[in-house]
């Protein structure tokens, strides 16, 4: 296969993988065979008569063959000739009001959770903030003008279900800032083997009973759990808010009331230096329109990676060859212990000059 950026659309530089056979002769039929990736709606949401008359189009102009969804989160079309692809984007635009979706060096097509619409564990609105960035950021979207590929994903607690911080160069992470709330009468129905830990998830053979100790309070990270006087304590100051415990006794234990989410940056899939998880930049920000703070935060990223970035560097990559201070640099964030994965292995602290008062020579 010939892959890559040989085709597209007028106007736009993503939202189609050009594929064509080097041995058309022998195979006429996938001679070309390109994908279209078609943004999917926030949470992934569709009616009957969108999906048929999707179908519909794709099954005259192209295959007939989908992936839905792919791990970016696209409709994925898959195959299609050349004269057919303007053909099938004015239809998808003229009267699906429907958009292709990112591919190539640009912003990915956003993916979120299904959110507030059907989780009671999301602290914040996934689509709104979803729908509010891919309409925003359209260009960014559409022609490409980054050193390599940025991807957002929007997950609405720690449970992390769209896996945004290991395959986000930024993440969205809903979280709360004030303490658990505990139901100490359900704490002692899960004891007392009245209800089913993890919400019967693990009802298919006998476990043997609850055993509060093992199941939940060793296997926190932070050990900020304790039984006293035949009640669960939960040190809020440590806790990091993961979610095991809630899991685990959904009944018992809640999301807290001061709702937002958690800014991570780059994590991504192995391409040029291995494997890497979103590291943490914003712990807690309100997730309010018009999303101000959140889009100040993305364009001072964007500038420096544009900048500084290498060709098919991601964000992480970057930030592992310049370092975490020239993130904080360029996005006007003040460190945080709260952003240290590790304790420092280098015993050296360099100071520039205008950060030591008096100037280095005093």
């Amino acid at each position: 296969w010939k892959h890559g950026g040989i085709v597209g659309v007028f106007g736009y530089g993503g939202g189609v993988i050009g594929r064509y056979c080097d041995q058309p002769q022998m195979f006429p039929g996938v001679a070309h065979f390109h994908t279209m990736r078609v943004n999917q709606p926030a949470g992934k949401f569709y009616t009957t008569e969108y999906l048929k008359q999707l179908f519909d189009i794709w099954d005259m102009r192209g295959s007939g063959i989908t992936n839905m969804h792919g791990s970016t989160g696209d409709i994925i079309l898959l195959g299609t000739t050349t004269p057919q692809l303007e053909e099938i984007f004015f239809e998808l635009t003229h009267n699906m009001n429907q958009d292709l979706g990112g591919s190539g060096s640009n912003l990915r097509t956003p993916s979120d959770c299904v959110g507030q619409a059907r989780c009671e564990w999301a602290c914040y609105d996934t689509q709104a903030l979803c729908h509010h960035l891919t309409v925003e950021y359209q260009d960014e979207l559409h022609r490409p003008a980054f050193p390599y590929k940025f991807k957002f994903k929007f997950d609405g607690c720690p449970n992390c279900c769209v896996a945004s911080i290991a395959r986000a160069d930024m993440s969205y992470i809903g979280t709360w800032r004030d303490d658990t709330p505990v139901d100490q009468e359900a704490v002692q129905a899960y004891i007392g083997g009245e209800l089913p830990p993890n919400g019967g998830a693990h009802s298919g053979r006998d476990w043997g009973p609850f055993d509060i100790q093992k199941e939940a309070i060793d296997l926190c990270p932070t050990k900020c759990m304790w039984m006293e006087d035949n009640k669960l304590m939960i040190d809020n100051r440590e806790c990091n808010r993961c979610m095991h415990c809630i899991n685990v006794m959904p009944r018992a234990l809640r999301i807290g009331e001061d709702r937002g989410l958690s800014i991570l940056v780059g994590a991504k899939a192995p391409i040029l230096d291995g494997a890497q998880m979103g590291s943490m930049l914003v712990p807690f920000v309100k997730a309010e329109e018009p999303y101000d703070e959140i889009k100040e935060i993305i364009e001072g990223i964007w500038d420096w990676w544009m900048e500084e970035g290498k060709n098919r560097e991601r964000l992480g990559e970057l930030m592992k060859r310049q370092g975490f201070q020239k993130l904080l640099e360029a996005t006007g964030l003040k460190p945080d212990p709260r952003m240290v994965s590790e304790p420092r292995s280098n015993p050296y602290i360099f100071w520039k000059e205008e950060e030591v008062e008096g100037g280095l020579d005093a």
